[in-house]
Order: C-alpha cells, then sequence, then structure tokens
C-alpha cells in the first residue's frame, strides 16, 4: 500500500488502498498515545498552522495534539482576532501562513470547497477539516478505523447514519469511507433532511427509525447542522426527537452488540439520551481518541508526499518503529 497526495481533500476521490493506508499507519500511532512518553520526532522542524474560520473543539485540538506528537510546531489560528475580521480575503490570509514557512495548513470553513481553492494559493499541504457541508475527511477516517477497532472489519456490516443527512459533511464522507470498505449504509431521517440523490451514492433510505436501526451493526447519530439551514425545515426539536432520537426504549430490538456513535458535539435529549450516550453501546469516547491516530497519520503522509516521497506502508512501520522508539 502507498500515499503519494500532497493534500487530503477528501475521501471521495481516495481509492481503498489509500484508505486503508491511513488507517493502517494510525493503528501504529495510536501506540504513541499509550506510552509514558506520548511524541515521534516524525516532524521535528515542520509548522503546521490550524487555520479554522469555523468553532470547533474536538478536531481543532485533535490536530494540534496530534502535530505536537510528531513534534512539529503547531499555530492556531484565531479568526476573530485576525485580518479577517478587517476585510482580508482567504487568498492573502493563507499566503502570508505560508510566507511565515507554513509546511501544512488544515483549514475548516463555512464554504464548500475551501480548502481544495486553498490548494491553488500556497504550494503547503492542505488538509480539509471540514468545508461547508461537502466533507469532513479525518472524521469519517476515525469512525471507520473506530468501527474496524470495535467489530474487525468493515466489509459485508450494516451501518445507519441518523439524523441531518442534507447538511452534513460528516455524512459525505462516511458514505465514501464506508461504501469504499464494503460496509451497506442506510440513511434515516425526516425527508426535508435526507433528499433522494443520496441513492445515486448507493445508499438505502428510510424515514423510519426502526428500519435503520432494525439488523443494522453501528448507528451514527448526526446533530441539526441549523448553522447550514437557510430555514427551519422539520416542525420542532420535540417532533424530531420522538421520531429520530435514540433512547433506551427504541434500541429493545437493536443487535445486542450494536455499536452507537457520534462525531459531536452531541445535543443531549435531542439526537440521543443521556443513558444511552454514556452507557457501554457507545464509542463515543473512543473515536473522540482515535482522532489523534488518524490526525497523525494523515499530517505523517501528506508531509511525506509534499518531500517528494511516494511513501510505502511497509517503509512507514520501519521508520517509525513507532511502538519501540521513545520511552515506553
Amino acid at each position: 500500500m502507498s500515499w503519494s497526495r500532497k493534500h487530503l481533500l477528501d475521501l471521495e476521490s481516495l481509492s481503498r488502498e489509500e484508505i486503508e493506508t491511513i488507517l493502517n499507519l494510525a493503528r501504529n500511532f495510536k501506540m504513541v498515545g499509550e506510552r509514558r512518553v506520548k511524541k515521534v520526532p516524525s516532524l521535528t522542524g515542520k509548522t503546521v498552522v490550524n487555520l479554522f474560520i469555523e468553532p470547533s473543539t474536538r478536531t481543532r485540538i485533535s490536530f494540534e495534539l496530534a502535530a505536537k506528537r510528531l513534534a512539529a510546531d503547531v499555530v492556531n489560528f484565531s479568526a476573530e482576532s485576525s485580518s479577517l475580521r478587517k476585510g482580508e480575503t482567504l487568498k492573502d490570509t493563507a499566503q502570508t501562513l505560508e510566507a511565515l514557512n507554513a509546511d501544512v495548513i488544515i483549514i475548516r470553513h463555512s464554504a464548500s470547497g475551501a480548502a481544495q481553492f486553498l490548494t491553488r494559493c500556497v504550494n503547503a499541504s492542505v488538509i480539509n477539516a471540514g468545508d461547508g457541508a461537502h466533507e469532513h475527511p479525518t472524521q469519517a477516517l476515525l469512525d471507520a478505523f473506530t468501527i474496524i477497532e470495535k467489530i474487525g472489519t468493515l466489509e459485508g456490516k450494516k451501518v445507519s447514519i441518523i439524523g441531518d443527512i442534507a447538511y452534513s459533511r460528516v455524512a459525505r464522507s462516511n458514505i465514501w469511507a464506508l461504501t469504499k470498505l464494503g460496509a451497506s449504509v442506510t440513511l434515516c431521517g425526516p425527508p426535508t433532511l435526507l433528499p433522494s440523490h443520496f441513492t445515486r451514492l448507493g445508499c438505502r433510505l428510510t424515514h423510519n427509525l426502526d428500519e435503520a436501526i432494525e439488523g443494522a451493526d453501528v448507528l451514527n447519530l448526526l446533530r441539526i447542522q441549523h448553522e447550514r439551514q437557510l430555514r427551519t425545515t422539520f416542525p420542532g426539536i420535540g417532533e424530531y426527537r420522538t421520531l429520530f432520537g435514540i433512547s433506551q426504549k427504541k434500541l429493545e430490538k437493536a443487535r445486542p452488540d450494536l455499536v452507537i456513535m457520534h462525531p459531536g458535539p452531541i445535543n443531549r435529549g435531542v439526537e440521543i439520551d443521556a443513558v444511552t450516550a454514556d452507557g457501554p453501546r457507545s464509542v463515543i469516547k473512543e473515536q473522540v481518541t482515535n482522532g489523534i491516530a488518524i490526525r497523525m497519520a494523515t499530517l505523517f503522509l501528506v508531509v511525506a508526499a509534499s518531500s517528494g516521497n511516494s511513501t510505502h506502508i511497509e517503509d512507514l512501520t520501519a521508520f517509525s518503529s513507532i511502538h519501540k522508539t521513545g520511552p515506553a
């Protein structure tokens, strides 16, 4: 397995082999977080910029920790205290960061295509940390990683994604990752949040929560993306909770080994109740932990490719000797 991409912009364009390359390397990097000294010198001398124009907790901190564990220098960019507030364009901001010797720019932006646009403005590697309602590739990668850790494989498994599909970049990236890794995907939500064109991506659509739960190996729950909706697309939170919210009662006929996921932030009592979110079926905390390993792998790979190396996973594992490097 190999990797030659300088950027990570989406999962739609990645092959199954490329996705598996990231997942396999992440398994090695996860060992770093299990050691007493949680650092390897893989990106010493490199500078990583978190260019987050939209708010974030899990993704921004996860990327910061990932870069620091690879020994990179990290700059966290705050849009609220930057020249963007004075009218500076995204292009000028990015080129300023590159002039300050940024090697990798991680961008989160409300506009779909912002990450792709940035690749035409700078020579640095660009990683998409969420662009509008388009994609959120590292979230889908960590979701796939977590499922495989929990149940062994995605091949032949049934995954139901429930909630606001129409406005969710997480849903789109998950669909690409899951289907390429052999899973069957069911999408469930109100008709106004579940456009029929998603069938073209190879998904089954339903507006009935019981149908989505029946036989599913995994439920991945999404919050309502109020910030992307131009108008209210369902009558109210109470009705949504009644029809699509996950509770212990609604899981009575689910598989006993059902895995429950959520990319966060959770609206407790809306898409999932507190008992279920904190229960034994939930892997929500594991998702957060695994995000660091996935983002370490992603950073390592794009930097290697940017340096002109068509990198083979066998070489990466041997190069890093991750589980042996440094004090345990």
